[in-house]
């Protein structure tokens, strides 16, 4: 059986104008292999936002998919958690990855989706947030500034920077972060750009767009690299 895991730089109906789902969210629909799979949102890192909620379930209800949505903040959350098993992908929204985990492992979560993805045959997605969470390491503002933070469920080895080009401080960030051993080697991905994990495996670079890209970043003892060398990947364009 077989475990997808796409983390997203930034895209997907979230960033999308008018929240239209776009080439990303379908991406991960083909990738499940079903003809109505059941999609989960997980708001969990924007406090279960309702709005976030919504557009989700407006993008995706035009997709022909069945819809379900983990809550955590409101009560109820073992029930969600426990129907966490029939899904068919699981879309993990953006905002506070810090908070994201930490509640995930409260409530079981986490857990649960480790039991998915060694069980296979599903796909784990997400944006920011929802991509971090399954590294190591990543890069986040879930505490106001910008910096580096060893967190995440580990699913998949090293650490993680989204909204590479859209957010300024992102890059020096998380370049000097790989360059100094703070965090592990990793991949960058700007927004619309994600990278596609099969059984662990980096193994598809997807973007929206053309000159959206992901970067492989790592440390590096080259005179000329200062401490870290960034390689673009080759890119799928959707």
């Amino acid at each position: 059986m077989t475990t997808h895991i796409v983390a997203m730089g930034g895209g997907g109906f979230s960033m999308s104008q008018f929240g239209a789902p776009t080439n990303l969210d379908r991406y991960l629909l083909e990738l499940s292999g079903k003809q109505a799979p059941l999609v989960c949102f997980a708001p969990t890192a924007s406090a279960d936002d309702p709005q976030y909620i919504n557009r989700f379930l407006l993008a995706y209800g035009t997709l022909g998919v069945r819809t379900m949505v983990l809550s955590l903040w409101d009560g109820g959350s073992a029930r969600s958690v426990a129907r966490l098993a029939e899904a068919d992908v699981l879309l993990v929204g953006g905002g506070h990855t810090v908070n994201l985990v930490a509640l995930w492992d409260v409530h079981g979560v986490s857990q649960a989706v480790r039991a998915l993805a060694a069980r296979g045959d599903v796909v784990l997605a997400g944006i920011s947030a929802g991509g971090n969470c399954w590294y190591e390491g990543c890069i986040t503002d879930s505490f106001g500034d910008v910096r580096p933070w060893h967190g995440g469920l580990g699913l998949v080895r090293g650490s993680f920077c989204p909204h590479f080009d859209g957010e300024a401080e992102r890059a020096p960030v998380y370049t000097d972060a790989v360059a100094t051993g703070e965090l592990p080697a990793g991949y960058a991905a700007d927004d619309g750009a994600a990278v596609h994990y099969i059984d662990g495996v980096p193994t598809n670079f997807v973007a929206e767009a053309r000159g959206q890209r992901v970067y492989r970043v790592m440390p590096s003892d080259l005179p000329t690299a200062s401490g870290v060398l960034v390689e673009p990947q080759e890119m799928t364009l959707l």
